[in-house]
């Protein structure tokens, strides 16, 4: 049997890999790998939403996790894959700052995130209460990569992440919200990713490049 210190920590492991994806997300500078890093986060929230589920033992979270699993950390990632080699947008990733810059704000938002969450973490007697800073920063880093992104593609990706980091958050609140609600969520992400690729296939006609200064030009 697992101990509670014991999936308490395993909790704060996966919380802080997904963190450190969302550090590399923002810093990849090629396409493959940072859709790859973006798998990753969703197999790490998969991962963090079954270790909750079995600490509060809840079996509505198991098929959180498991819809995590599927749409976040494959589907969505092998779908933005295949328009981004159809459009031929498979290249080095534009960025509005540069990398080092980039990622100093991320740490600043980090620690802003750790302050702003300190008395919910003091008030609640979750398990999961020590990863919840976590969760915020990861979506403030989210906002942070599409406002700091010049490529529709990679503006989609960092808004999947924040909502990534939102639904991590929302885990580590609360223990999962109803189980109707999250597939209705799981739902909006897919048609989401639908949307998104015809999105593209239309910018990519209409100005021959997925950058979006061109739609600020128009």
């Amino acid at each position: 049997m697992i101990s509670q210190e014991l999936l308490k920590q395993l909790t704060s492991l996966a919380a802080a890999l997904f963190l450190l994806t969302a550090f590399a997300i923002l810093a990849q500078r090629h396409m493959r790998a940072l859709l790859g890093w973006f798998a990753i986060q969703g197999v790490l929230l998969a991962a963090t939403s079954a270790l909750v589920a079995f600490a509060a033992a809840s079996p509505e979270l198991y098929i959180s996790a498991l819809l995590a699993l599927l749409l976040k950390g494959f589907l969505m990632p092998w779908l933005l894959w295949r328009v981004v080699v159809r459009l031929g947008a498979n290249r080095e990733v534009e960025t509005l700052i540069n990398i080092f810059p980039t990622l100093l704000i991320a740490a600043l938002l980090v620690l802003f995130a750790y302050y702003i969450s300190l008395p919910i973490q003091k008030t609640s007697v979750l398990m999961t209460r020590n990863i919840i800073a976590i969760g915020l920063a990861c979506v403030l880093i989210g906002m942070l990569i599409m406002i700091t992104r010049r490529k529709a593609v990679t503006q989609v990706v960092g808004y999947l992440a924040m909502e990534n980091a939102l639904f991590f958050t929302a885990t580590a609140a609360t223990h999962g919200m109803p189980l109707v609600v999250e597939i209705g969520i799981a739902f909006d992400v897919l048609i989401a990713g639908l949307i998104f690729g015809l999105f593209f296939f239309h910018i990519r006609k209409t100005f021959d490049s997925l950058d979006l200064r061109h739609l600020e030009r128009k």
